[in-house]
């Protein structure tokens, strides 16, 4: 069983993070709360650690006694890695069945580096804005640089397009790409990124907790499609920003080294994402598509003498993975 943690006192918002052999970046990460204590006195914040078994439940630990931020951060050693959904709903299930559960929760990653009042920025949209559901910050590169963190929801039409990656089919698709150019200006999206998001309690309890068949990825479009479902709104808010130092966590999509192979729990993510909520018929489609598509690219790469840098192995292992080929057990 994981180590319990005191539920804590009745708060503003619940600050989740999940940690998962990143203790530095954690720390770094609280470090950059302490600005928003002041703004938001009654912000608790728990940290939970995924089973690291590397010593960051010690390491944290000790940063929480030695900064003296044992007032406002709690710390959960899970003993299992059950992944971001399990992690995150580890820390939010025993308060919301508190008493006095916050109005607010927010996702927060650990490789990521609070601006000042970036979450009061995000609690004051939210109270303002009572038939929003769900609101994220602006994710940007250590130089400011606008990170996408803004989506429409996956498609048979987006896939296709990301698959293909031509000028004059994108131009065409254009309403359904998942991702649109970053706005400068608060406007309601279909999701935004797990990294900073803002969750408001009532969508909870009307719609439950993330769905743990997800390890990781995907996880937070499925929680925002059903909000969307349960007739809630989703708004990205620019002005909230946080610094986001993009696959720290999961080495998936560090933009900033040669990519990895993709992971086997990223194929089984996108599978389950798509059969759960669109079904067979329409996931066979849409891998079809998207195999028609990566095959035509890779034809017109040849042709060009050029790469798409994609990830090693991802078009075999993307065919092996589609729900023509595999279905996954776990996938519904």
């Amino acid at each position: 069983m994981p180590e319990q943690t005191k539920v804590p006192d009745s708060s503003e918002i619940l600050v989740v993070i999940v940690n998962y052999k990143t203790p530095d970046l954690t720390i770094d990460c609280l470090k950059s709360l302490t600005n928003e204590i002041q703004s938001l006195p009654s912000m608790k914040v728990v940290v939970v650690d995924n089973d690291s078994a590397d010593g960051s439940v010690k390491k944290i630990q000790e940063a929480i006694n030695n900064e003296a931020w044992s007032s406002w951060v709690s710390l959960i050693a899970s003993d299992k890695n059950g992944g971001f959904a399990f992690g995150n709903n580890l820390a939010i299930r025993p308060v919301l069945e508190s008493s006095s559960p916050p109005p607010y929760f927010l996702l927060l990653n650990p490789d990521t580096i609070v601006h000042p009042d970036g979450i009061k920025i995000l609690v004051d949209f939210m109270n303002k804005n009572p038939q929003v559901g769900i609101a994220g910050s602006r994710l940007e590169e250590p130089d400011g640089t606008p990170q996408c963190s803004a989506f429409r929801f996956h498609s048979i039409f987006s896939e296709f397009d990301n698959s293909l990656c031509l000028g004059i089919v994108s131009t065409l698709l254009k309403p359904w790409i998942i991702a649109p150019p970053v706005s400068v200006v608060d406007c309601q999206t279909d999701w935004v990124a797990g990294a900073s998001m803002i969750i408001r309690r009532e969508v909870f309890e009307a719609i439950g907790l993330l769905d743990e068949g997800y390890f990781m990825y995907f996880e937070e479009v499925d929680f925002c499609l059903r909000a969307h479902q349960a007739g809630w709104n989703c708004w990205y808010v620019p002005e909230s920003r946080v610094i986001h130092l993009v696959g720290q966590s999961s080495g998936v999509t560090n933009t900033k080294v040669p990519p990895k192979r993709r992971p086997q729990y990223w194929f089984d993510s996108r599978q389950r994402f798509f059969l759960k909520n669109y079904g067979l018929l329409y996931t066979a489609l849409t891998d079809g598509g998207a195999i028609i598509g990566f095959f035509l690219s890779k034809i017109r790469a040849n042709l060009q003498g050029k790469s798409r840098n994609l990830p090693p192995e991802f078009f075999s292992d993307f065919c092996k993975n589609s729900v023509w080929i595999k279905r996954n057990s776990q996938s519904t």
